[in-house]
């Protein structure tokens, strides 16, 4: 039987914003979302890429593994369009005893058939979790998708007890007021499986590369978000996921 092969955008090492460690880092190609911000337009498409073997992707960390000592992190794109080749990559590594992480926004998840989830979590150490935006009407906005899907499998990986550090993004005029954060907060204060918060601020460091592809960037304009707002943006969703969950932090 052929081996499965991956849709694979890129491959990073030393990655250091990818979960705990210094990381081997698997950009997958494809991803429903078209979010505003996108760093990664050039991940949209699943065409126009390379297909590598899980072998491949293993033999690549075991060149590099002296210095990628955190494991390997899955991101894209959305990883979890390609799920069958992320379980079986997730697999083999979990053989070889390397901690593994899903960077996903959680939108293809389907909660009436979980069956590929549930086997893909028998692998996954860690799970990554982009929340865009805790208003649905403005998820739509800013994305072109609702956040039920992606509320819901927050919640499944809380039933599942999946440890997850939850990710989202700052943008200025889009999702950056003290509203939106309480409910972030108070949303995650309904999880038992929140390990770390990391609340980003928007940047524009990717218009050269819309340009370079010939697409309009959406935001353009908008100032990146001052790295002192991010850090209080941090800290009302701290205190409302704190005073939901009734205990002294994260």
């Amino acid at each position: 039987m052929s081996e499965l092969l991956g849709n694979i955008h890129s491959i990073e090492t030393c990655g250091t914003v990818d979960g705990p460690g210094i990381r081997f880092v698997v950009f997958m190609q494809g991803c429903p979302m078209r979010c505003l911000y996108c760093h990664n337009p050039d991940t949209w498409s699943l065409e126009n890429n390379q297909q590598i073997s899980v072998s491949s992707i293993l033999k690549q960390y075991e060149s590099v593994k002296e210095f990628c000592k955190g494991g390997i992190t899955v991101t894209g794109g959305e990883p979890l369009l390609q799920i069958d080749f992320v379980t079986e990559l997730f697999k083999k590594f979990k053989e070889n005893n390397i901690h593994t992480a899903l960077d996903t926004s959680g939108i293809m998840f389907n909660p009436e058939n979980t069956a590929k989830i549930d086997e893909l979590m028998k692998y996954a150490d860690l799970v990554l979790l982009d929340i865009k935006h805790i208003s649905d009407e403005e998820h739509k906005k800013l994305t072109t998708h609702s956040n039920k899907k992606i509320l819901a499998f927050a919640k499944y990986m809380s039933d599942l007890n999946k440890p997850v550090w939850i990710r989202h993004v700052v943008v200025p005029g889009v999702n950056d007021k003290e509203e939106y954060y309480t409910r972030l907060g108070e949303f995650m204060g309904t999880l038992n499986n929140v390990k770390a918060l990391d609340v980003l601020p928007y940047h524009d460091m990717a218009i050269p590369k819309y340009e370079n592809l010939g697409i309009k960037y959406p935001l353009k304009g908008v100032p990146p978000l001052l790295k002192e707002d991010a850090i209080k943006a941090r800290d009302i969703i701290i205190k409302a996921y704190k005073q939901a969950k009734g205990k002294s932090g994260i």
